[in-house]
């Protein structure tokens, strides 16, 4: 699903990230571990075309992120890339439903296709109930659910999700870790996560571990 090799960033002096090699495969939940400062969400945003590496070879589903344009790019990323941050980023004037949608909406679906689809996610994810409430009338959990359920909107290739529960409790946390794993068995979702929970680390597939821009 993800093959990245050479990947080099600096800014500045600093050499952020100094040749790494990762490989991703199809329905595996890996998580990216490391101090402060390793390099983890530099990879992630690499990986999730948020950044450009200096140098390094990147695929996405078979396709070479160095040959599309800014557009093309900006559309493959809708398309096949799900983010879920550390902070939701919900916008606060719309609804979990409307949340949801917009991804949807700037793939050019058809809005009765997004919100069939956005009620089915959030069906998935308990939130049946809560569709028409906005973030500020959600919990944390809730609102990170919604989170997860626009990351999901147009079945991407890969969901990354950078320290996720980090600003979850621990009930909370344990039960969005369970929640990735359950969207693998459901959907066959690939995910790639930077966490300082080792919890969720430990539970999944694979650990990455990084220090000082390199994979150790």
């Amino acid at each position: 699903m993800i093959f990245a090799k050479g990947i080099k960033k600096s800014y500045g002096s600093l050499d952020v990230l100094k040749s790494v090699d990762v490989t991703i495969n199809k329905g595996e939940i890996v998580s990216i571990v490391g101090a402060s400062g390793a390099g983890k969400s530099t990879l992630l945003h690499i990986l999730g075309t948020l950044d450009t590496a200096d140098a390094g070879e990147l695929l996405i589903d078979n396709t070479s992120i160095r040959q599309l344009s800014a557009t093309k790019l900006a559309a493959f990323r809708n398309k096949h890339i799900g983010f879920v941050f550390q902070f939701h980023h919900l916008l606060p004037e719309f609804t979990a439903l409307e949340n949801v949608c917009i991804p949807a909406y700037l793939a050019g679906r058809s809005p009765k296709d997004a919100i069939q689809s956005a009620q089915k996610l959030l069906d998935l994810l308990k939130l049946s109930s809560r569709i028409n409430h906005k973030p500020n009338q959600l919990s944390g959990g809730e609102q990170q659910r919604v989170a997860v359920a626009r990351a999901l909107i147009n079945n991407p290739s890969v969901v990354l999700a950078d320290e996720p529960s980090g600003n979850l409790d621990s009930d909370t946390s344990k039960e969005l870790h369970q929640l990735f794993f359950d969207l693998r068995q459901q959907l066959n979702q690939t995910f790639v996560i930077v966490t300082h929970n080792m919890d969720l680390a430990n539970m999944s597939d694979r650990k990455i571990v990084m220090k000082d821009g390199l994979i150790s």
